[in-house]
């Protein structure tokens, strides 16, 4: 099923897509799509509905972040070998970790704001990761049973302050607010065949900058949730953005970094899309 949350911002309630495509109000069986209510139970409530009964939440509704208020905003680092090439970087022999605030967090189609003077604002199309219950220490093989969905995240990253301002932590280019666009659907685990052959991509004013493969990645979705589990306790509604492709502006020659009034649009198999307006502030 795709769920997600629709309305101004701050004031959005659940939804869900119907077999019609048309989008239900779920707001009668729950309050709204976050760590209390993102589990396994939830699904199940779901089905056993009447979703054709719910009252229709017209299309042109802004669609909101696709989780609200999640414990933490996970982020992995150079997970592809094709971009860690281009940034002239050794692929990582363990995952990379970082975090994004959880401010940063914006629905997929809200204007992007460039911080004040920043001159190398980026972008990356990656896929995220959903938690639906607790994992602590938990093997490989067990990720699945804790994996509630995906969704497409936007990591933006401003390179001057990730890597020349960071001293080493690259957590100040990826904190700003509208820097994590994520949805538009928060899409069960059980309508994605292999999410390791998703295909993802970018395009920058029409021109398609990033176009890769979730079968590229060093280190694989069930990977990364046993990893992280192991130092720290993933909760339900904790978003795991799990590394971007090749085509970042930073690894062209001459390097390209957005700018006012430049427009993205995000995609991956199955999880829809995301389209964003480049804003000075």
């Amino acid at each position: 099923m795709k769920l997600l949350r629709l309305g101004r911002k701050n004031n959005e309630v659940p939804a869900i897509v119907d077999k019609n495509g048309l989008q239900r109000d779920l707001s009668s069986i729950i309050k709204d799509l976050n760590p209390k209510t993102l589990n396994f139970e939830l699904i199940e409530k779901i089905k056993n509905s009447r979703i054709e009964s719910f009252p229709e939440i017209p299309k042109e509704t802004r669609i909101g972040p696709c989780v609200s208020n999640p414990q933490k905003f996970i982020g992995i680092g150079l997970n592809y070998f094709a971009h860690a090439k281009e940034t002239d970087t050794k692929a990582p022999k363990e995952p990379i970790v970082f975090f994004k605030s959880n401010s940063s967090i914006s629905g997929p189609n809200d204007d992007v704001y460039l911080p004040i003077g920043s001159k190398k604002s980026d972008w990356e199309v990656e896929l995220g990761i959903i938690i639906g219950k607790q994992a602590k220490n938990i093997s490989e093989n067990k990720s699945l049973d804790h994996i509630f969905g995906y969704c497409i995240v936007n990591d933006i990253s401003e390179r001057e302050y990730q890597l020349e301002r960071s001293s080493g932590q690259w957590d100040k280019g990826k904190a700003f607010d509208t820097f994590g666009p994520i949805g538009p659907y928060l899409v069960t685990k059980d309508e994605i065949k292999d999410v390791q052959n998703l295909n993802l991509e970018l395009k920058l004013n029409a021109q398609v900058m990033q176009n890769g493969n979730t079968q590229n990645m060093i280190f694989g979705v069930t990977r990364l949730v046993s990893y992280l589990s192991f130092f720290m306790t993933l909760n339900p509604g904790d978003i795991i953005t799990t590394g971007t492709p090749p085509g970042v502006g930073m690894g062209r020659k001459p390097q390209i970094f957005l700018k006012h009034n430049d427009k993205m649009l995000l995609s991956i198999d199955g999880l829809g899309t995301q389209e964003q307006k480049v804003v000075s502030n």
